[in-house]
C-alpha cells in the first residue's frame, strides 16, 4: 500500500540572520502573516488522515494557522546540536572554526556533542518508513506534517537515497513543501505546485 506524505516547512520564527541551532521559538509576526496567506495553498491538507508536526512551537503554530491541528511527533524534532544549541552559525563558526569545518565535511561527525548529520537523516527516514499505510480513498493514507526546514531537507535526502552530504544542497524555505509517495524504503519525490 502506498502513502502520500506532504511535508510543509514551518513559517519563520526569526530573521534569517538570527536563526539559531535547534531553538524553540514561536512564530514571528511575519511568520504568522505568511502562514495566513498560505492557507488556501494548503487547505487540502486538512483532509489528511494523519496530521503531524515537529515538536517546536513554530511548527505547532504553523500547523494550527493552516487548520491542521497537528500532533507533535518527537521523532520529527530538529537535529540535536549539542552545545551549539541556541547559537547562530556565525557565532559557532567564529568560536569553533575547525569543529564547524569537520561538521560540514563529514556527515558522521558530531563535534558539537549532539547528533551527526548521518544519524539525523536516518532518524527522519525511520519515521517516514514507519508511517501506517492503511486508509485513504486510493489505497493509501494521506499524511501531512509541518516540520522544521532541516527535517524537510533530511527527508528529501533519505527518500532519494542520496549521499548524506547532499543535505547541504537542499534548500527549504519557510512554507515550502514536498510530497513523498511510496512506502518504506521506496519513496518518490513529487514536486508540489
Amino acid at each position: 500500500m502506498h502513502l502520500r506524505i506532504t511535508l510543509v516547512a514551518a513559517a519563520r520564527s526569526s530573521s534569517l540572520l538570527d536563526e539559531r541551532f535547534d531553538e524553540d521559538r514561536p512564530l514571528a509576526a511575519a511568520g504568522w502573516q505568511e502562514a495566513e496567506r498560505a492557507i488556501p495553498a494548503y487547505a487540502h491538507l486538512a483532509g489528511a488522515e494523519l496530521r503531524y508536526c515537529s515538536p517546536t512551537m513554530r511548527c505547532r503554530e504553523t500547523g494550527d494557522v493552516l487548520g491542521l491541528r497537528p500532533i507533535a511527533q518527537p521523532a520529527l524534532r530538529d537535529c540535536d546540536m549539542g552545545r551549539w544549541r541556541g547559537r547562530t552559525f556565525q557565532e559557532v563558526a567564529a568560536s569553533e572554526p575547525r569543529a564547524v569545518d569537520a561538521w560540514l565535511a563529514d556527515p558522521h561527525a558530531g563535534p558539537h556533542g549532539g547528533e551527526s548529520l548521518f544519524s539525523f537523516i536516518l532518524r527522519i527516514g525511520e519515521w517516514l518508513d514507519t508511517r501506517p499505510a492503511d486508509g485513504g480513498d486510493q489505497g493509501g493514507a494521506l499524511i501531512a506534517a509541518v516540520v522544521e526546514p532541516t527535517v524537510l531537507r533530511a527527508a528529501v535526502v533519505y527518500a532519494l537515497k542520496a549521499p548524506p552530504h547532499t543535505y547541504w544542497r537542499v534548500d527549504a524555505h519557510p512554507l515550502s513543501s514536498v510530497t513523498l509517495t511510496g512506502r518504506a524504503g521506496d519513496w518518490m519525490l513529487s514536486m508540489d505546485r
